[in-house]
Protein backbone atom coordinates (compact mmCIF):
# COMPACT_ATOMS: atom_id res chain seq x y z
CA UNK A 1 0.00 0.00 0.00
CA UNK A 2 1.16 3.54 -0.73
CA UNK A 3 -0.03 6.88 0.55
CA UNK A 4 -2.82 8.59 -1.35
CA UNK A 5 -1.28 10.50 -4.29
CA UNK A 6 -2.05 13.97 -2.92
CA UNK A 7 -0.44 13.07 0.42
CA UNK A 8 2.63 11.60 -1.25
CA UNK A 9 3.08 14.72 -3.37
CA UNK A 10 2.82 16.99 -0.33
CA UNK A 11 5.45 14.95 1.54
CA UNK A 12 8.01 14.68 -1.23
CA UNK A 13 11.28 16.28 -0.17
CA UNK A 14 10.00 17.23 3.30
CA UNK A 15 12.46 16.85 6.18
CA UNK A 16 10.75 14.49 8.62
CA UNK A 17 11.80 13.30 12.08
CA UNK A 18 10.11 10.18 13.46
CA UNK A 19 10.63 9.68 17.19
CA UNK A 20 10.04 6.00 17.89
CA UNK A 21 10.94 5.24 14.29
CA UNK A 22 11.95 1.60 14.79
CA UNK A 23 8.66 0.78 16.48
CA UNK A 24 5.48 -0.63 14.99
CA UNK A 25 3.75 2.50 13.74
CA UNK A 26 6.98 4.46 13.32
CA UNK A 27 8.54 1.94 10.94
CA UNK A 28 5.38 1.64 8.86
CA UNK A 29 5.24 5.42 8.72
CA UNK A 30 8.88 5.48 7.62
CA UNK A 31 8.20 2.96 4.87
CA UNK A 32 5.36 4.98 3.39
CA UNK A 33 7.11 8.34 3.85
CA UNK A 34 10.25 7.03 2.15
CA UNK A 35 8.11 5.80 -0.71
CA UNK A 36 6.73 9.34 -1.02
CA UNK A 37 10.24 10.78 -1.27
CA UNK A 38 10.52 12.40 2.16
CA UNK A 39 13.92 12.97 3.77
CA UNK A 40 13.76 10.84 6.90
CA UNK A 41 15.53 10.67 10.23
CA UNK A 42 14.43 7.99 12.69
CA UNK A 43 15.18 8.05 16.41
CA UNK A 44 14.66 5.04 18.67
CA UNK A 45 16.15 3.79 21.94
CA UNK A 46 15.26 0.13 21.25
CA UNK A 47 14.06 -0.54 24.79
CA UNK A 48 13.70 -4.36 24.85
CA UNK A 49 10.18 -4.34 26.33
CA UNK A 50 8.87 -1.68 23.93
CA UNK A 51 8.01 -1.94 20.25
CA UNK A 52 11.34 -1.03 18.65
CA UNK A 53 12.91 -3.81 16.61
CA UNK A 54 15.80 -3.53 14.11
CA UNK A 55 13.95 -6.00 11.90
CA UNK A 56 11.24 -3.38 11.44
CA UNK A 57 13.67 -1.30 9.37
CA UNK A 58 14.54 -4.04 6.88
CA UNK A 59 13.80 -2.82 3.39
CA UNK A 60 13.55 0.85 4.39
CA UNK A 61 16.52 2.34 2.56
CA UNK A 62 17.95 5.84 2.40
CA UNK A 63 16.98 6.89 5.93
CA UNK A 64 19.12 8.17 8.80
CA UNK A 65 18.75 6.09 11.96
CA UNK A 66 19.87 7.43 15.35
CA UNK A 67 19.74 5.10 18.34
CA UNK A 68 19.33 7.05 21.57
CA UNK A 69 16.72 8.01 24.15
CA UNK A 70 14.89 11.26 23.34
CA UNK A 71 15.51 12.36 26.91
CA UNK A 72 19.08 12.98 25.71
CA UNK A 73 18.27 16.52 24.61
CA UNK A 74 21.81 17.30 23.46
CA UNK A 75 21.54 14.60 20.80
CA UNK A 76 17.94 15.41 19.97
CA UNK A 77 18.39 19.17 19.50
CA UNK A 78 20.28 19.14 16.14
CA UNK A 79 17.77 16.70 14.66
CA UNK A 80 14.86 18.88 15.72
CA UNK A 81 16.55 21.95 14.21
CA UNK A 82 16.71 20.23 10.83
CA UNK A 83 13.12 19.01 10.76
CA UNK A 84 9.94 20.35 9.21
CA UNK A 85 7.62 17.62 10.50
CA UNK A 86 7.92 15.62 13.72
CA UNK A 87 5.91 12.48 14.40
CA UNK A 88 6.10 11.77 18.13
CA UNK A 89 5.53 8.05 18.63
CA UNK A 90 7.75 7.45 21.65
CA UNK A 91 6.48 5.78 24.80
CA UNK A 92 5.56 2.42 26.21
CA UNK A 93 2.14 0.87 25.76
CA UNK A 94 1.79 -1.97 28.27
CA UNK A 95 -1.05 -1.38 30.69
CA UNK A 96 0.08 -4.13 33.06
CA UNK A 97 3.69 -2.95 33.04
CA UNK A 98 2.52 0.53 33.95
CA UNK A 99 0.75 -0.81 37.02
CA UNK A 100 3.77 -2.90 38.06
CA UNK A 101 6.40 -0.20 37.33
CA UNK A 102 4.58 3.16 37.45
CA UNK A 103 7.71 5.29 37.80
CA UNK A 104 9.26 3.69 34.74
CA UNK A 105 6.07 4.38 32.81
CA UNK A 106 6.23 7.99 34.01
CA UNK A 107 9.70 8.37 32.51
CA UNK A 108 8.82 6.90 29.12
CA UNK A 109 5.39 8.46 28.71
CA UNK A 110 5.81 11.83 30.44
CA UNK A 111 9.45 12.82 30.86
CA UNK A 112 10.22 11.72 27.31
CA UNK A 113 7.35 13.81 25.93
CA UNK A 114 8.50 16.89 27.79
CA UNK A 115 12.03 16.38 26.45
CA UNK A 116 10.69 16.33 22.88
CA UNK A 117 8.55 19.41 23.43
CA UNK A 118 11.30 21.34 25.16
CA UNK A 119 13.65 20.60 22.25
CA UNK A 120 11.05 21.89 19.82
CA UNK A 121 10.34 24.99 21.91
CA UNK A 122 13.99 25.98 22.17
CA UNK A 123 15.38 24.83 18.83
CA UNK A 124 12.58 24.82 16.22
CA UNK A 125 9.24 26.26 17.37
CA UNK A 126 7.91 26.17 13.79
CA UNK A 127 8.25 22.41 13.42
CA UNK A 128 4.90 20.65 12.90
CA UNK A 129 4.28 18.03 15.62
CA UNK A 130 1.84 15.10 15.56
CA UNK A 131 1.51 13.12 18.79
CA UNK A 132 0.20 9.55 18.71
CA UNK A 133 -2.15 9.33 21.68
CA UNK A 134 -4.52 6.54 22.67
CA UNK A 135 -8.17 5.80 23.30
CA UNK A 136 -7.05 4.59 26.73
CA UNK A 137 -7.54 8.16 27.99
CA UNK A 138 -11.33 7.62 27.93
CA UNK A 139 -11.34 4.65 30.28
CA UNK A 140 -14.61 2.70 30.40
CA UNK A 141 -17.04 4.21 27.88
CA UNK A 142 -20.18 5.86 29.24
CA UNK A 143 -21.68 5.92 25.74
CA UNK A 144 -20.86 4.39 22.37
CA UNK A 145 -19.42 5.25 19.95
CA UNK A 146 -16.91 7.37 21.87
CA UNK A 147 -16.41 10.90 20.55
CA UNK A 148 -13.67 13.37 21.45
CA UNK A 149 -16.06 15.07 23.89
CA UNK A 150 -16.41 11.90 25.99
CA UNK A 151 -15.32 12.16 29.62
CA UNK A 152 -11.62 11.46 30.17
CA UNK A 153 -11.26 8.86 32.93
CA UNK A 154 -8.29 6.47 32.50
CA UNK A 155 -8.39 3.18 34.40
CA UNK A 156 -4.65 2.54 34.65
CA UNK A 157 -1.32 4.32 35.10
CA UNK A 158 -0.51 4.07 31.39
CA UNK A 159 -3.74 5.85 30.48
CA UNK A 160 -3.09 8.62 33.00
CA UNK A 161 0.43 9.20 31.70
CA UNK A 162 -0.74 9.13 28.08
CA UNK A 163 -3.35 11.73 28.95
CA UNK A 164 -0.70 13.89 30.62
CA UNK A 165 1.48 13.59 27.52
CA UNK A 166 -1.43 14.67 25.35
CA UNK A 167 -2.06 17.69 27.55
CA UNK A 168 1.62 18.63 27.52
CA UNK A 169 1.35 18.93 23.74
CA UNK A 170 -1.82 21.00 23.86
CA UNK A 171 -0.42 23.22 26.61
CA UNK A 172 2.75 23.91 24.63
CA UNK A 173 0.56 25.05 21.75
CA UNK A 174 -1.50 27.31 24.00
CA UNK A 175 1.44 28.85 25.89
CA UNK A 176 4.33 28.67 23.42
CA UNK A 177 2.53 28.49 20.09
CA UNK A 178 3.90 25.11 19.04
CA UNK A 179 2.11 23.60 16.06
CA UNK A 180 0.70 20.36 17.46
CA UNK A 181 -2.03 17.83 16.79
CA UNK A 182 -3.09 14.76 18.77
CA UNK A 183 -4.50 11.54 17.33
CA UNK A 184 -6.11 9.04 19.70
CA UNK A 185 -5.43 5.63 18.18
CA UNK A 186 -7.33 2.45 18.93
CA UNK A 187 -6.27 -1.18 18.40
CA UNK A 188 -3.88 -0.46 15.55
CA UNK A 189 -2.55 -3.68 14.01
CA UNK A 190 -0.51 -4.91 11.07
CA UNK A 191 3.02 -5.87 10.04
CA UNK A 192 5.90 -4.92 12.37
CA UNK A 193 3.83 -4.87 15.56
CA UNK A 194 5.19 -6.58 18.67
CA UNK A 195 3.94 -10.18 18.70
CA UNK A 196 6.34 -11.73 21.21
CA UNK A 197 3.92 -10.83 24.03
CA UNK A 198 0.87 -8.67 24.66
CA UNK A 199 2.77 -5.55 25.79
CA UNK A 200 1.72 -3.66 22.67
CA UNK A 201 -1.57 -5.29 21.72
CA UNK A 202 -3.35 -8.54 22.51
CA UNK A 203 -3.88 -9.05 18.78
CA UNK A 204 -0.14 -9.34 18.28
CA UNK A 205 -0.06 -12.27 20.68
CA UNK A 206 -3.01 -13.83 18.88
CA UNK A 207 -1.23 -13.51 15.53
CA UNK A 208 1.80 -15.38 16.86
CA UNK A 209 -0.29 -18.03 18.60
CA UNK A 210 -2.47 -18.79 15.61
CA UNK A 211 0.59 -19.16 13.36
CA UNK A 212 2.22 -21.56 15.82
CA UNK A 213 -0.96 -23.58 16.24
CA UNK A 214 -1.63 -22.49 19.81
CA UNK A 215 -4.94 -21.86 21.52
CA UNK A 216 -6.10 -18.25 21.72
CA UNK A 217 -7.35 -17.29 25.17
CA UNK A 218 -10.38 -14.99 25.23
CA UNK A 219 -11.05 -13.45 28.61
CA UNK A 220 -14.64 -13.49 29.84
CA UNK A 221 -17.49 -14.26 27.47
CA UNK A 222 -15.79 -12.84 24.38
CA UNK A 223 -18.58 -10.36 23.71
CA UNK A 224 -16.40 -7.28 24.32
CA UNK A 225 -16.57 -5.19 21.16
CA UNK A 226 -13.66 -3.32 19.60
CA UNK A 227 -12.79 -1.47 16.43
CA UNK A 228 -9.47 -2.06 14.67
CA UNK A 229 -7.32 0.19 12.50
CA UNK A 230 -4.92 -1.25 9.96
CA UNK A 231 -1.56 0.44 10.37
CA UNK A 232 -1.42 1.97 6.88
CA UNK A 233 -4.74 3.70 7.54
CA UNK A 234 -3.40 5.01 10.86
CA UNK A 235 -0.32 6.32 9.06
CA UNK A 236 -2.46 8.20 6.56
CA UNK A 237 -4.31 9.83 9.43
CA UNK A 238 -1.00 10.89 10.99
CA UNK A 239 0.18 12.37 7.69
CA UNK A 240 -3.05 14.28 7.14
CA UNK A 241 -2.73 15.78 10.62
CA UNK A 242 0.85 16.82 9.86
CA UNK A 243 -0.03 18.58 6.62
CA UNK A 244 -3.41 20.20 7.15
CA UNK A 245 -3.53 23.56 8.90
CA UNK A 246 -7.01 22.87 10.24
CA UNK A 247 -5.56 20.01 12.31
CA UNK A 248 -3.37 22.29 14.43
CA UNK A 249 -4.37 22.33 18.09
CA UNK A 250 -6.98 19.62 17.54
CA UNK A 251 -7.59 16.15 18.96
CA UNK A 252 -8.92 13.45 16.65
CA UNK A 253 -10.16 9.92 17.24
CA UNK A 254 -8.90 7.34 14.75
CA UNK A 255 -11.27 4.40 14.31
CA UNK A 256 -11.47 1.89 11.50
CA UNK A 257 -13.28 -1.38 10.98
CA UNK A 258 -16.84 -1.37 12.38
CA UNK A 259 -16.85 -2.97 15.80
CA UNK A 260 -16.58 -6.73 16.19
CA UNK A 261 -16.60 -8.89 19.31
CA UNK A 262 -13.40 -10.54 20.46
CA UNK A 263 -15.06 -13.92 19.90
CA UNK A 264 -15.86 -12.95 16.30
CA UNK A 265 -12.30 -11.74 15.85
CA UNK A 266 -10.84 -15.02 17.13
CA UNK A 267 -13.12 -17.02 14.83
CA UNK A 268 -12.08 -14.93 11.84
CA UNK A 269 -8.37 -15.15 12.66
CA UNK A 270 -8.41 -18.93 13.05
CA UNK A 271 -10.35 -19.23 9.79
CA UNK A 272 -7.93 -17.00 7.84
CA UNK A 273 -4.84 -18.68 9.28
CA UNK A 274 -6.18 -22.18 8.76
CA UNK A 275 -4.64 -23.09 12.10
CA UNK A 276 -4.99 -22.62 15.83
CA UNK A 277 -8.03 -22.67 18.08
CA UNK A 278 -9.62 -20.52 20.77
CA UNK A 279 -11.21 -20.90 24.18
CA UNK A 280 -13.03 -18.71 26.66
CA UNK A 281 -11.19 -18.39 29.98
CA UNK A 282 -11.87 -16.41 33.18
CA UNK A 283 -10.45 -12.92 33.44
CA UNK A 284 -7.18 -12.79 35.42
CA UNK A 285 -7.84 -10.43 38.36
CA UNK A 286 -5.11 -7.97 37.35
CA UNK A 287 -6.59 -7.64 33.87
CA UNK A 288 -10.20 -7.50 35.06
CA UNK A 289 -9.32 -4.49 37.24
CA UNK A 290 -8.26 -2.40 34.23
CA UNK A 291 -10.48 -3.82 31.48
CA UNK A 292 -12.59 -1.17 29.74
CA UNK A 293 -15.33 -3.37 28.29
CA UNK A 294 -16.72 -2.34 24.90
CA UNK A 295 -15.00 0.41 22.95
CA UNK A 296 -15.42 1.77 19.46
CA UNK A 297 -14.67 5.27 18.27
CA UNK A 298 -16.70 8.03 16.71
CA UNK A 299 -14.13 9.28 14.19
CA UNK A 300 -16.48 11.54 12.25
CA UNK A 301 -14.39 14.60 13.17
CA UNK A 302 -11.32 13.13 11.48
CA UNK A 303 -13.29 12.05 8.45
CA UNK A 304 -15.15 15.34 8.12
CA UNK A 305 -12.34 17.82 8.74
CA UNK A 306 -9.37 16.03 7.20
CA UNK A 307 -11.10 13.78 4.67
CA UNK A 308 -9.70 10.57 6.15
CA UNK A 309 -11.25 7.26 5.13
CA UNK A 310 -9.81 3.85 6.08
CA UNK A 311 -8.98 1.79 3.00
CA UNK A 312 -8.18 -1.65 4.48
CA UNK A 313 -10.97 -3.74 5.99
CA UNK A 314 -10.39 -6.16 8.85
CA UNK A 315 -10.19 -9.35 6.80
CA UNK A 316 -7.72 -7.90 4.29
CA UNK A 317 -5.63 -6.39 7.07
CA UNK A 318 -5.43 -9.69 8.96
CA UNK A 319 -4.43 -11.56 5.80
CA UNK A 320 -1.62 -9.07 5.14
CA UNK A 321 -0.47 -9.35 8.74
CA UNK A 322 -0.50 -13.14 8.79
CA UNK A 323 1.45 -13.26 5.52
CA UNK A 324 4.08 -10.89 6.91
CA UNK A 325 4.76 -12.97 10.03
CA UNK A 326 4.67 -16.32 8.27
CA UNK A 327 7.84 -15.24 6.47
CA UNK A 328 9.58 -13.53 9.41
CA UNK A 329 8.93 -15.46 12.61
CA UNK A 330 12.65 -15.60 13.39
CA UNK A 331 12.88 -11.82 13.68
CA UNK A 332 9.86 -11.46 15.96
CA UNK A 333 9.50 -14.38 18.34
CA UNK A 334 11.99 -17.20 17.79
Amino acid sequence: MTLAPELAAALQGRRVLVAGGAGFIGSNLALLLRGAGAELTLVDSLVPTHGGNPANLDGIDGVRVELFDVRDRERLAPLVREGELLFNLVGQTSHLDSMREPLQDLEHNCAAQLAVLESCRHHNPEIRIVFAGTRQVYGRPRELPVSESHQLDPVDINGIHKLAAEWYHLLYRQVYGLRVSVLRLTNTYGPRMRVRDSRQTFLGTWIRQVLTGEELRIFGDGQQRRDFTYVDDAVEALCLAALRDEAEGEVFNVGGTPHVSLLELAELLVHLAGAGSYALVPFPPERRAIDIGDYFADDSKLRGRLGWTPRVDLEEGLVRTLDYYRERSGAYWE
